[in-house]
């Protein structure tokens, strides 16, 4: 439920000048506790401690707290019940605007860490209009969070109760008086608590006609003459006791569960009058509250898991807090290992694939990117030579080992050498003997492009097969999680999504080896085609100085 101090997803900070937060996320999935309606300005209590919070670089009151929506943009009501520093132990209530059903995502952020805040003006009549006295037992006058209510005396205190101070019960009755606690026979009314027996057998609450008693163990709240038996509550331990008046019924919750339930018979007295708990009872009692409202089944299971201190609903409690300068990244790296943990085997055979072929992309690119670079820069020096030379028999060809124009010049220079042509004497050459040369230096061109286009069928490869492949990944990622969906009975989307997303990236794999390939094929198939231009002007320009020099006339 309290599903406490798990990794952020990344958003904008909502103040640079706190050093550090912490996030705590209520969790109403069926990997928390299952709630079916939306709960409407809930109040929990926040419990930080050395895990989950950096006492050293907050305040050593706490005045520097906020506590901010899960948008990470509104500010929340707060009361701090307790902020021990020494002794690195904190407890704030916070009210929630509302808790979504069914879901991991409704959550609050603790800042802290800032040097130059004022303390906020905070209060303790935190709860909903409905609520007409809330007793956190957090002082030895016990005194109440809302007005109205007169305590009788002063209340023993446990420093170390459930939540932050509890009372300590010891035979005798606690007692509040107050206008605002007059309740109709009928309802609506509602009583919760948190109970530690040292012994078993008084009345845990009383107000008027409405009481809740235990004896050897065995719950009862009565009305009346109305009744309702059931639950029993061991010594020692403590448990969440609810009951509701309303619609007809006497109910009785036992930690979060229903336990027991009545009707009610007309004529009951009100619910009127000063309330007492722990009439005959040794042991603790914390956080009463009382309302005129009937208060549904989830609200009161909401209750017992965000109040209580189940290690099962704490799912992360020595997560550190998180700074400003970690936050992005850790919100990121956090989405991303949702995605890889679900990842289907036949995603993961896909991905592998994807990423050799992304290697192999990569490693052509980079191959063919320096080749054109060399080759480019030497053509361009082989052709001011060529171009100033008086004799095409003597241009300077050494020293440019990636020029294709120096080669296609070496091809064209050893035909005319076979052909004496330079030599002292040597006849013209003739129109068939220069189409010769010409032929001789066409092939050699053609062999120079097929080196020049060497492997570029790979990126084509990469193109065309990587967003097909990330597409087979992800339909068959779907096609699985929706079968074992299927299989499960669940149709949640908390466990839709991880599964979908998952699948998606598979596809976002195939993308990304397509893309660079593109834009790389793009950029080295214009160079080559340069390249290759370059080349058969080459070769027409050489055959004509040839022929002009070395014709027959």
């Amino acid at each position: 439920m309290l599903s406490a101090f798990a990794s952020a997803p990344a958003r904008a900070w909502w103040d640079a000048d706190y050093k550090q937060r912490t996030r705590v996320t209520l969790n109403t999935s069926s990997d928390g506790v299952t709630t079916q309606e939306a709960l409407a300005g809930p109040v929990i209590p926040v419990r930080l401690h050395s895990g989950n919070f950096d006492f050293v670089g907050a305040r050593e009151d706490g005045s520097d707290l906020r506590v901010v929506a899960a948008d990470d943009k509104t500010p929340l009501k707060f009361w701090v019940e307790r902020f021990d520093g020494a002794n690195e132990l904190a407890v704030l209530w916070v009210q929630l605007p509302n808790v979504a059903p069914g879901t991991d995502k409704n959550a609050v952020y603790v800042y802290a860490g800032h040097d130059k805040a004022t303390a906020e003006n905070t209060s303790p009549k935190l709860f909903d209009a409905a609520m007409r006295a809330v007793v956190p037992f957090s002082s030895q006058a016990g005194e109440e969070l809302l007005s109205g209510l007169q305590p009788a005396g002063p209340v023993a205190q446990e420093a170390n109760g459930l939540i932050g101070a509890a009372a300590r019960l010891q035979g005798q009755p606690l007692t509040w008086k107050g206008e605002t606690l007059k309740g109709d026979p009928q309802g609506p009314h509602s009583v919760s608590l948190w109970l530690k027996p040292a012994t078993l057998d008084g009345t845990v609450f009383e107000q008027g006609a409405l009481k809740l008693v235990v004896a050897g163990g065995s719950l009862k709240a009565t009305l009346g003459a109305a009744q309702a038996a059931g639950g029993t509550l061991p010594a020692s331990s403590w448990a969440h006791l609810a009951v509701t008046v309303g619609a007809g019924k006497l109910t009785l919750y036992v930690n979060g569960a229903q336990a027991a339930q009545t009707d009610l018979a007309g004529g009951q007295a009100p619910i009127a009058g000063e309330i007492s708990v722990g009439a005959g009872l040794t042991g603790q009692v914390d956080q009463l509250e009382v309302a005129n409202t009937v208060r549904s089944s989830d609200w009161v299971k909401f209750a017992h898991a965000a109040q209580g201190a189940e290690a099962k609903l704490v799912l992360s409690v020595t997560q550190t807090p998180e700074t400003a300068e970690s936050e992005a990244q850790a919100g990121e790296a956090g989405h991303f290992a949702i995605l890889v943990d679900n990842l289907t085997t036949d995603a993961w055979v896909v991905i592998v694939i994807l990423a050799i072929m992304f290697v192999i992309a990569v490693w052509v690119m980079y191959d063919k990117a320096v080749l054109v670079g060399r080759a480019d820069k030497d053509n361009r020096r082989f052709l001011a030579a060529f171009r100033d030379s008086k004799d095409v028999m003597s241009v300077a060809a050494q020293g440019m080992p990636h020029s294709q124009l120096a080669r296609l010049y070496q091809a064209g220079l050893r035909e005319l050498r076979k052909r004496d042509v330079g030599a002292p004497g040597a006849a013209p050459l003739s129109g068939a003997s220069i189409d010769a040369v010409k032929a001789a230096i066409d092939a050699d061109l053609v062999r120079e492009g097929h080196t020049l286009n060497s492997r570029i069928v790979l990126l084509t490869i990469a193109i065309s097969g990587g967003p097909f492949l990330g597409l087979l990944g992800t339909v068959v990622g779907v096609m699985i999680t929706f079968a074992a969906i299927a299989a499960a009975g669940d149709v949640n989307v908390n466990a839709i999504a991880p599964g979908i997303a998952a699948a998606l990236l598979a596809t976002v794999a195939g993308l990304g080896v397509a893309i660079p390939a593109l834009f790389g094929y793009n950029y080295l198939a214009s160079r080559i085609k340069s390249i290759s231009a370059d080349m058969s002007i080459f070769v027409d320009e050489f055959v004509t100085r040839v022929a002009e020099n070395h014709g027959a006339r």
